[in-house]
């Protein structure tokens, strides 16, 4: 059945959203989500002890931020784990869904519209991206690390990373070929964690580089993170969210568009 025909079932506006996050909690019903979060923020974990902490214990405060060293990479190490989950579930899960379950197919022949789909899939992305941001919360906040309470804007800025990185990746997922393709993706977003400030504010850069890097959507989730998380809460955090939410709006978009293409061709 095409969209089209789909989009004549008397639906919620969302074209059916909701089902698709309900039947993803139903598949994940056998783990807790705090079992989800703990798989996902032991690499940003393991990041934080061994750079945070371990070459933090050598840098010391960070020059022009006055703060300690692994107070500054904690945000930054929490706006990635939020991205790292909500691509998983968008990129690699949702291929498998597509390629070898072909559950998206299955759901061609409901009243759930494509745009219910695309919704769906980025809604359970940004529900990961929370799950696994309070988690690693916790973790900073156990180790003495929260040096503000406009921290807790984390989440709300988790969810709209959650939301960019999401509609980005499930994008990107409607264009693999095969499980090598991720390959590719790597070579981006290994760069962009490296050199989107994550260790180091931008001003270490000339500012030829620090315009490009300024560029990056990383930069944008890690400074709308780590502005609050530092106390630091002004009106470029609004600039911030505006370009995340300018990215993820026309990533949904595209993703709509070519998801359509995949199922009703």
């Amino acid at each position: 059945m095409s969209a089209r025909m789909n989009d004549r079932i008397a639906l919620p506006p969302a074209g059916g959203a909701h089902l698709v996050v309900l039947r993803n909690l139903w598949v994940h019903k056998g783990g807790s989500p705090w079992t989800m979060a703990l798989f996902s923020v032991f690499e940003p974990i393991l990041y934080l002890l061994a750079i945070g902490v371990g070459i933090g214990g050598l840098v010391g405060e960070v020059p022009g931020v006055e703060v300690p060293y692994a107070a500054f990479v904690a945000p930054a190490l929490l706006a990635t784990a939020v991205m790292n989950s909500a691509l998983e579930e968008t990129t690699q899960t949702a291929y498998a869904k597509f390629a070898f379950d072909r559950f998206y197919h299955s759901l061609a022949v409901t009243p759930i519209t494509v745009s219910g789909l695309v919704l769906g899939e980025i809604a359970w992305g940004m529900l990961r991206g929370l799950i696994t941001g309070l988690g690693f919360l916790a973790v900073v906040t156990a180790l003495g690390l929260v040096t503000s309470p406009w921290v807790l804007l984390a989440v709300p800025a988790g969810l709209l990373i959650a939301f960019t990185f999401g509609a980005a990746g499930f994008l990107t997922a409607g264009y693999v070929r095969g499980w090598s393709d991720f390959q590719y993706m790597q070579l981006v977003m290994l760069p962009m964690f490296l050199f989107a400030t994550t260790f180091y504010p931008v001003t270490v850069y000339p500012e030829p580089v620090a315009a490009v890097v300024r560029a990056l959507p990383l930069y944008h989730a890690i400074e709308l993170v780590r502005g609050p998380a530092l106390g630091q809460v002004g009106p470029g955090l609004l600039g911030n969210a505006g370009y995340l939410a300018a990215v993820g709006l026309v990533c949904f978009l595209l993703a709509r568009r070519r998801w359509r293409r995949l199922l009703t061709a």
